[in-house]
């Protein structure tokens, strides 16, 4: 979605910079342009047409210093935050025990993967978390729960049964030493009187301190009429999931919106890493190739943990092994995709970079990981003595080829050179911005 959405705003600001006069011919056809990718994101057409007037009236008839590109630029930026709502929304939570997270949606939303990428998320900025699963319904929902939770490190809670709040009385004791309880309920087909119910009574009894609509972006406008049934049961806020594969992603927010559903975080992706809190100006900036400095830095810190810091020092004091360069590959890894990475960079997203161009870059990185990982302890800590014997076996090891294994040898003698031993302040930020990390 946002990649098609961004695709039609960046010819709109080209087209824009690139015209010697801002006439009226130029604007009709910059406000048709505008109506088109905002109807394709799926944006309500009675809306589109109602915020596209409005920048054609201004920008006509608006006697301002200043220019008339500048503020067409600035009213696209302004009313497509209008579209997808000015306000970010976050859920209070404080460092104290037992406030519960309820996910509440229908079949097929994303309930059971948006559970462990909640405790994640928490669980990163210092939260003891747990799961617990409710989903009585859905066979398989315990097993994908308990995997999820494996891969997190994060306990899980469960019970065979088939009454969701009989389970939650008899393991509500078990959990109490936690911060963020997720809670990941039944689905249905459709939002049913059994539904209802269930849903209703476990309210009741878990008096949840959140409880969050799971909601698919490719269901597009009809998320209003979801977010206004599910509201009748009690929800107050939403996520909305597979942002990052439908067109359809701006339809499932401002329906939100005009449900008057608050939309708290959004799927960005398979990984679990892949979620973050909806800001409209944020994602507004993105959109425009403006870049997101806030989200971008986020997730270098997230990226940094307290041994990655550690490291850090480590390296500062007895200079860059190939052990240390190891792990900053790691760290990278756990930033997502460098394609999102890049559209995070102010003005970079402007820049016309081939789509494979990333994929070639992190593909390098996973075989050279994979190179490392086949090394022994002593070849790890001495590279420099790895002869053409030893390259072999290596590549053997990882499956790649020896130029590969040479190109990483390569990278990390060139690195190492820069940085030298007893690196100062300035080689360390220079070290971190090669990995995308930044030292505090």
């Amino acid at each position: 979605m946002l990649d098609r959405l961004k695709l039609g705003v960046k010819n709109i600001i080209d087209k824009v910079k690139n015209s010697i006069f801002i006439d009226r011919k130029l604007i009709e056809e910059i406000v048709k342009e505008l109506q088109r990718s905002l109807l394709q994101a799926d944006v309500d057409v009675e809306l589109v047409l109602k915020l596209t007037e409005e920048i054609k009236k201004e920008v006509i008839t608006k006697k301002t210093n200043v220019e008339k590109k500048e503020l067409l630029i600035k009213l696209v930026h302004d009313k497509l935050i209008e579209i997808l709502g000015s306000k970010e929304y976050n859920l209070k939570l404080e460092k104290k025990k037992n406030q519960t997270i309820m996910l509440v949606g229908l079949y097929g939303s994303g309930k059971t993967t948006s559970s462990a990428k909640i405790a994640l998320y928490y669980k990163k900025r210092g939260f003891k978390t747990c799961m617990v699963g409710l989903d009585i319904h859905r066979p398989a929902a315990i097993e994908q729960l308990k995997q999820l939770a494996e891969k997190i490190d994060v306990p899980v809670f469960y019970e065979k049964g088939k009454d969701a709040v009989k389970i939650w009385k008899s393991i509500r004791q078990k959990i109490k030493l936690y911060d963020i309880v997720i809670i990941d309920t039944a689905g249905r087909h459709s939002l049913d009187e059994s539904l209802v119910n269930e849903i209703k009574q476990l309210h009741k009894e878990v008096h949840p301190t959140h409880t969050l609509l799971v909601i698919p972006a490719d269901i597009g406008k009809t998320a209003k009429t979801q977010a206004k049934k599910f509201a009748e049961v009690g929800i107050d806020g939403v996520i909305i999931t597979r942002m990052d594969g439908s067109a359809k992603g701006g339809g499932a927010i401002t329906s939100c919106k005009e449900a008057n559903a608050k939309v708290m975080f959004i799927g960005t992706g398979e990984k679990l890493n892949d979620i973050e809190t909806f800001s409209p100006t944020r994602f507004v900036s993105r959109v425009l190739g403006f870049g997101d400095l806030t989200s971008l830095i986020e997730k270098i810190n997230l990226a940094l943990e307290s041994k990655d810091k550690k490291r850090l020092e480590k390296i500062k004091q007895n200079g860059f092994t190939l052990e240390d360069f190891y792990e900053q590959i790691k760290s990278m890894q756990k930033m997502g995709p460098l394609s999102k990475i890049a559209e995070l960079i102010p003005g970079l997203g402007n820049f016309k970079i081939p789509k494979g161009m990333f994929k070639v870059q992190e593909e390098k990185l996973k075989k050279w990981k994979y190179a490392i990982d086949s090394m022994t302890p002593k070849e790890r800590a001495n590279p420099e003595k790895i002869d053409s014997s030893r390259i072999q076996r290596i590549a053997k090891g990882a499956h790649i080829t020896t130029t590969e294994i040479r190109e990483l040898l390569k990278q990390y003698k060139l690195i190492k050179q820069m940085l030298g031993k007893g690196m100062d302040e300035k080689k360390i930020s220079r070290l971190a911005g090669r990995f995308g990390l930044k030292v505090s």
